[in-house]
């Protein structure tokens, strides 16, 4: 007990000499440095405390961890706590922000991590990663979005730079089409996609032709936007210069706004204008849409005959529905989802050790096929190739073979701010209040305008 003891103290003095109070916003301030190895486990009961918002993998990983991870620290319970997703971000980082957490791990976004590092928020995790985990088993693209900062411009993994986070969960949108109305073979290109769509509501009265994200909360409807905008060959940004007025809203950005509120949304249902996750299964689920786009992780559910109109078992369903990579137009391009697990800086000592415990411990090749079987999705390439993985759902596929086409969103302190104004005008524009080129111009000079003030160079994420 006096080892363990010492061993938090240790860690406890680590954290708070490398700058665990952090100014806000202070692109000098450095994440305070976790150990290189797990400090000495506490005996006594502890709870591991994570912070996530409400979908199905919340709970798909506290059953799965307190089943699992028990095994090996049968006094650790671990504790999922959620919010609406809308509340996700202000949730961590109010508590951040006044320097004590009621969690122990935060799940953050790829695009939270900026925001955390420069604000000494959460550990740095690089001489624990070398020390204990296998960066090589993992997908470079998917280890540097869950864990890196700065992120490269390419995206892709810098073995030189620092590592604040490990993947917890992966994921990128799959098209749901309905193999009953529009034929076996899915649309291989967006045109196609929208014109199958199209003839589907034709032929179908009270099903709409399309389903998909347009709320204006969490990035909803700039996901969506972002999705069209790099199929048809469109950029978010100029990561280098930091130039976004002028990048965003040329020729191909504004082309993938007119096909998104043109094209696509006259093809959803009424009243579909603040769509999200729930709301598109929902439609799916009770036959109200011929093609619909929702991240993997969140498509479960559809194969329940308990939450679905389409069959009374999961061949039933499976008769009906087909699992696609999304069609290619310009580019071959698909959104990056999924969130690390992040270490708070404000977490006790004890609970510090235990986070890294089970993050080294969640990280193995058995454990993360593991959670593949569960309901997972993993970052592991092992992980991902692993018939516990393809054969646990038909939309697995689909992720495996979407990973090397993924593109992300700029990975920089400013991303509330950012997604925030996308959200509201690409909303605005979906719902009719906001003409498509005024409301991408509108995103444009609003962003640009927030990158301008930060006085901060470089980026990433694209």
């Amino acid at each position: 007990m006096q080892l363990a003891t010492a061993a938090m103290l240790l860690l406890a003095t680590t954290v708070a000499a490398c700058g665990g109070d952090g100014q806000d916003g202070d692109p000098t301030a450095n994440a305070p440095k976790a150990p290189a190895a797990v400090p000495e486990l506490t005996t006594d009961p502890l709870t591991l405390s994570f912070v996530w918002f409400e979908w199905p993998p919340a709970k798909a990983l506290e059953t799965f961890a307190n089943e699992e991870y028990k095994k090996v620290r049968p006094n650790a319970t671990i504790k999922v706590n959620t919010v609406p997703n809308a509340n996700w971000h202000d949730a961590m980082f109010t508590q951040f922000a006044a320097r004590k957490t009621d969690f122990d791990i935060a799940i953050l976004d790829s695009q939270h991590i900026g925001e955390a590092v420069t604000n000494g928020n959460i550990l740095d995790l690089t001489d624990f990663v070398k020390n204990n985990i296998d960066v090589a088993a993992y997908d470079p693209y998917l280890l540097a979005a869950y864990g890196q900062f700065p992120q490269a411009e390419t995206g892709q993994r810098d073995e030189n730079a620092s590592l604040y986070g490990l993947p917890l969960l992966g994921d990128t949108w799959t098209m749901i089409y309905r193999k009953d109305l529009i034929g076996d073979k899915a649309p291989q290109t967006w045109d196609e996609m929208i014109s199958a769509a199209e003839k589907c509501q034709t032929e179908n009265p009270g099903v709409s032709g399309l389903a998909f994200h347009q709320a204006n909360g969490s990035d909803a409807a700039a996901v969506t936007y972002n999705t069209v905008n790099g199929v048809y060959g469109g950029n978010l940004w100029d990561a280098k210069t930091r130039k976004i007025d002028g990048v965003l809203n040329d020729a191909a950005g504004q082309e993938a706004m007119n096909v998104l509120v043109n094209k696509m949304k006259p093809l959803t249902a009424k009243g579909s204008g603040n769509w999200f996750i729930d709301e598109v299964n929902a439609a799916v689920a009770q036959g109200k849409a011929c093609i619909a786009f929702n991240w993997i992780a969140a498509s479960g559910g559809l194969l329940d005959p308990k939450q679905s109109t389409l069959g009374k078992t999961r061949e039933q369903i499976l008769g009906k529905l087909g699992f696609a990579t999304l069609p290619k137009q310009k580019t071959d391009l698909v959104p990056l989802g999924g969130m690390g697990m992040h270490v708070s800086a404000y977490s006790s000592a004890a609970n510090q050790a235990e986070a890294l415990n089970f993050m080294k411990w969640f990280e193995q090749a058995d454990i993360q096929k593991k959670w593949a079987a569960a309901g997972g999705v993993p970052s592991r390439t092992d992980a991902i190739q692993s018939p516990e993985f393809l054969e646990a759902g038909p939309f697995n596929k689909v992720y495996a073979e979407s990973v090397p086409r993924m593109r992300d969103m700029w990975n920089v302190p400013e991303y509330a701010r950012l997604v925030d104004i996308e959200n509201t005008n690409v909303n605005a524009a979906l719902n009719g209040a906001k003409e498509p080129k005024q409301a991408l111009d509108d995103i444009a000079k609003e962003q640009q305008g927030v990158l301008d003030s930060s006085g901060r160079k470089g980026g990433g994420g694209l």
